[in-house]
């Protein structure tokens, strides 16, 4: 167990290779409680997420969610979000570490007609992941889980509680996460566990949710994302509705910024033994280039790989890099990702 943002959380269970495998292979059932929730509703809600967030807002449906973030004036991230559209409100959540923090970022841009609630104490939150994660829970719910497409949910019950379960997921697997109600998710942790025991579901702590999350260069806020990143050299163009109806905060910034990139988030593998970390620094040519945000030891492939920054020029797929790795040059490759490519989540 380790402390993590005002919390305990546990690092592994009974080990970071065994739990990755279970979720690649089976299944896997993590506590993600320490999430935060955050309540948006009023007549005005939709424009003013559209103008907090860079996805466009109003191509949401109830029943949908999308992967966002909210940037400062700069450009610079924020924190990476996910919004869910509700029949009468949108349901935001935060990084753990960042709550507060986004939290008074809404309440400063805050509108007339908005209202912001923090529901993170009520609501508990926990994800199944793997190949297995629908067979499982649908042994726990009359819902048909089959009905829920890629970044939809529905509200359901499950062991008699009512609730939200989404497909979402950070893994790369098919999955589904589960907003229930914080007196309820103790008893739906041990109701599943009962159920995907015997299926090989395993329960996974934060160390194997970083590896897994690694190996499809899903970013984490902190290591490869902050405030000194901006939503275009991190790979997130694809989230960055330049062109919506409203304008939104940050824009003006990312407007100059976008034909100026000086550098870009890459994907690498090492091509030496070696295990890459944060903070080392990435060289081509003894010219410095770049800087590791996150890296390890990949359980599915069996070497060495990372994520970080690196200068243009030399930041295309097959590039030849160097890590420093305690004072020791490494050779790498830059690949194109994901890293692992046999993923269950569009199934």
């Amino acid at each position: 167990m380790v402390s993590f943002a005002g919390y305990s959380m546990p690092i592994q269970y009974e080990g970071i290779v065994s739990e990755h495998e279970s979720v690649r292979n089976t299944a896997g059932l993590f506590d993600v409680s320490h999430m935060g929730e955050i309540s948006i509703s009023g007549s005005e809600a939709e424009s003013f997420l559209n103008k907090l967030t860079i996805n466009d807002v109003s191509n949401l449906e109830i029943g949908q969610a999308q992967y966002t973030a909210m940037c400062n004036e700069n450009g610079g991230i924020i924190d990476d979000v996910i919004l869910y559209k509700y029949n009468n409100y949108y349901l935001m959540v935060t990084n753990a570490a960042n709550h507060e923090k986004d939290l008074e970022w809404l309440k400063l841009h805050q509108y007339k007609n908005v209202h912001i609630r923090d529901i993170s104490q009520s609501l508990g939150l926990i994800a199944i992941q793997g190949p297995k994660s629908r067979e499982i829970l649908q042994q726990c719910t009359f819902a048909d889980l089959n009905q829920i497409s890629f970044y939809h949910f529905i509200e359901a019950e499950i062991s008699g509680a009512s609730g939200t379960i989404s497909r979402t997921g950070y893994t790369g697997e098919l999955g589904f996460e589960l907003y229930f109600d914080s007196d309820s998710i103790g008893t739906i942790w041990d109701n599943i566990m009962n159920v995907g025991s015997s299926m090989g579901l395993k329960p996974v702590g934060l160390g194997a949710r970083d590896t897994l999350r690694m190996e499809m260069k899903y970013c984490l806020y902190g290591n490869d994302i902050n405030e000194n990143t901006n939503p275009f050299e991190a790979g997130l163009g694809w989230i960055t509705k330049m062109n919506k109806n409203s304008s939104f905060i940050g824009q003006p910034a990312l407007i100059e910024i976008k034909p100026k990139l000086s550098r870009r988030f890459v994907s690498f593998e090492m091509t030496e033994r070696a295990i890459p970390r944060t903070e080392n620094i990435i060289y081509c040519n003894d010219e410095q280039i770049g800087i590791v945000t996150s890296g390890t030891q990949s359980p599915s492939l069996k070497k060495g790989i990372g994520l970080g920054y690196i200068d243009k020029p030399f930041d295309k797929k097959g590039q030849v890099i160097e890590i420093d790795i305690r004072g020791k040059r490494k050779e790498a490759i830059i690949v194109k990702p994901p890293f692992y490519k046999n993923g269950s989540n569009l199934n």
